[in-house]
């Protein structure tokens, strides 16, 4: 983009400039920045989950770089590791974000919150290529006005087959003695509560809190047998070796195995949480036409194509989604293709809804408890550790003490 048209956005940015042109391609010259009314780089703030975007490694897209590149459009990018925190941050701070990636039931929630902006799909054409599935019928974004499907897809087990032999078929495994201290979970209430609840045959978005509770004390039962609870940090305790079992997202289950050939996905025959994350704006933005180009921009064949090879998930982009497929095929087999693009669901199958705000309350209020409480082989040997070194200290300066008193 030349300076003298980057000037006419002084007054406004204009959707013509912002909309990636035909030729803005891969091989077309790099934009020059483009300038507000003040002469200052166009940026936008995006908002997305760690390990969640291709960046250039390994031979990769970088992503928000390429964006750069062909608008002028300056990105930064932050991360979250749960739609809870997420949700948090938009709630109590006063930083602006203009594009987040919350999933389904964040959306709804933030949708009924008013907390989002309705998208101009004008400057977003490139939602013509998002497959018909994900519009039609859309529970958390019911006429498409608040959100672009960026990826979906499963949860399931991720176990280590030198360190689990049996066959791993039920959510049950990771309530087994047998794995104490080799068990790593969720630290996002709503995904470990849906474990829970499909282990005791309950719906996900049930709104009886007698199974909510009973699901809590399921969770209170293993926490003794969990060595952690976590979210990113499953890329290096699985990809180590350091756990045996840990449930977790069907995307991130490959590349794990990509890092270490013995970690193999399972889907629990109770049933498990089905996912949509989709790119939004919230309604305090700072420049909604620069994140709608965003937006679009991330729809585009070619970047959708290189993004999802990199981070592993489902791609809603119907081109990418057929060329990822043949990618996953040659580089790992046909069991990879059924593990990120699965043919058929199981009947208990569900995806979570947007829970009432008394239910939202309780159940956040138990989850804190039960991380607060104790239990769990890490919280119990740092706090051995601790009291050890305590009680050294206090032996340390009593004998030093007496000490002292005979000198004198």
């Amino acid at each position: 983009m030349k300076k003298s048209i980057a000037a006419l956005a002084a007054a406004t940015l204009l959707t013509g400039m912002l909309l990636l042109p035909a030729g803005a391609s891969a091989e077309s010259e790099a934009a020059e920045p483009l300038l507000d009314e003040n002469g200052n780089q166009v940026e936008i703030n995006v908002y997305n989950w760690g390990e969640y975007i291709s960046t250039g490694e390994d031979g990769s897209l970088d992503v928000n770089a390429e964006f750069t590149r062909r608008t002028g459009i300056k990105v930064n990018y932050t991360t979250f590791e749960t739609n809870e925190s997420l949700y948090a941050k938009l709630k109590s701070s006063g930083e602006s974000y203009d594009v987040i990636i919350p999933s389904d039931y964040m959306i709804a929630r933030m949708i009924e919150e008013d907390m989002l902006a309705p998208l101009d799909f004008s400057n977003i054409p490139n939602f013509d290529k998002i497959a018909d599935r994900f519009k039609e019928d859309c529970e958390y974004d019911p006429g498409n006005q608040y959100s672009v499907p960026y990826t979906y897809g499963q949860v399931g087990i991720l176990y280590n087959d030198e360190m689990v032999t049996e066959t791993v078929d039920s959510w049950d495994i990771l309530w087994d003695e047998k794995y104490e201290g080799q068990i790593l979970m969720f630290s996002n209430w709503r995904d470990a509560f849906g474990i829970a609840q499909k282990r005791l045959g309950y719906s996900f978005n049930s709104t009886n809190m007698d199974e909510w509770n009973a699901a809590a004390d399921s969770l209170r039962e293993q926490k003794p047998l969990v060595q952690a609870y976590v979210m990113d940090q499953i890329f290096d305790k699985m990809g180590g070796g350091e756990a045996a079992l840990a449930p977790y997202y069907a995307g991130d289950a490959l590349t794990i195995h990509s890092n270490n050939e013995h970690i193999q996905f399972a889907v629990p025959k109770e049933g498990t949480n089905l996912f949509v994350d989709a790119m939004c704006i919230p309604k305090n933005c700072n420049n909604k036409e620069a994140a709608e180009a965003y937006i679009n921009f991330m729809c585009e064949t070619d970047v959708a194509t290189d993004n999802i090879e990199y981070i592993s998930y489902a791609s809603p982009q119907e081109e990418a989604a057929a060329a990822h497929a043949e990618y996953l095929r040659e580089e790992y087999g046909d069991w990879a293709v059924d593990i990120i693009y699965p043919s058929t669901s199981g009947e208990n199958d569900e995806v979570f809804l947007n829970l009432p705000e008394d239910v939202n309350t309780q159940v956040e209020n138990i989850w804190i408890e039960i991380q607060g409480s104790g239990g769990g082989v890490i919280y119990i040997v740092l706090t051995v550790v601790i009291l050890v070194v305590l009680a050294g200290g206090i032996v340390f300066f009593r004998v030093r003490k007496h000490m002292r008193e005979k000198e004198l």
